[in-house]
């Protein structure tokens, strides 16, 4: 069983006219906060302002970078080389990077979005070059990246400090990768399960595939996504679970 776990939430996500999760309400229940970059969704005024929250409540804050594509909100597929995202990590890492010192605060992890998340869990070069380019711009960033994946790898092999995420409100196949959105059990909606698969996860290192089987599974930060309509209850009941049961809720980067 583990004795600490981080609880991340991916946030700043509204842009413009748009309010997208309640970043004023998660942030102070969370240790770790990955913000949108502008990409994927954010703008600079939204990003600026869970910047404030985020150094007001001590919370760490990560750069959330994804695809160029706000009308997809990151979720879907682009045929991007390895250089051209690298490139678009690195923009994004650095805007971020220099809001948050300039607010008094500084990005101490990155957590790639969406659909680059996952090619970048499955393809290794493609991850690699993402990896290098971190390195590059942040060298003291962490990398959040998906539990067994091999973004893992990718990020180790170029002397990055990886932490291990597993999602409390995604399902998972067999393999360990998530399952696609459009699938059925892709999103777990119930708070009960929700919080019994994470602390599963976090007690006993398994969790449950949309097969039914279970697999193995390194929790060293739980995320629950923003944008989903049940966030705050799912972070509200998760923390409360995890305390009772004798678990450290801190980020990831301090211990």
């Amino acid at each position: 069983m583990r004795k600490t776990v981080d609880l991340n939430s991916d946030l700043g996500e509204g842009f413009g006219a748009y309010r997208i999760g309640g970043d004023e309400r998660i942030i102070p229940l969370i240790t770790s906060a990955n913000l949108a970059c502008g990409m994927h969704g954010g703008d600079p005024v939204v990003l600026m302002k869970a910047i404030d929250t985020c150094v007001k409540h001590s919370v760490a804050i990560g750069a959330h970078p994804g695809y160029p594509d706000l009308q997809g909100f990151g979720r879907r597929a682009m045929g991007l080389t390895a250089d051209e995202a690298d490139a678009y990590v690195r923009y994004q890492l650095a805007a971020a990077s220099g809001m948050a010192r300039a607010q008094g605060g500084e990005v101490t992890h990155v957590k790639l979005h969406g659909a680059l998340y996952n090619r970048a869990g499955a393809d290794y070069s493609f991850a690699k070059a993402i990896c290098v380019g971190i390195k590059k711009t942040a060298p003291e960033a962490a990398l959040l990246a998906l539990s067994g994946s091999v973004m893992v790898k990718a990020g180790l092999d170029c002397g990055l400090k990886v932490a291990q995420e597993v999602f409390a409100d995604r399902g998972y196949e067999d393999d360990g990768s998530l399952v696609a959105r459009h699938k059925p059990g892709a999103m777990i909606l119930d708070e009960d399960e929700a919080v019994s698969r994470v602390v599963r996860m976090v007690k006993e290192g398994v969790v449950r595939t949309v097969s039914g089987g279970e697999i193995g599974i390194e929790a060293d930060s739980i995320c629950v996504h923003g944008d989903g309509e049940k966030a705050l209850a799912f972070v509200e009941r998760i923390r409360a679970a995890l305390i009772e049961a004798g678990v450290r809720i801190n980020n990831f980067v301090s211990g």
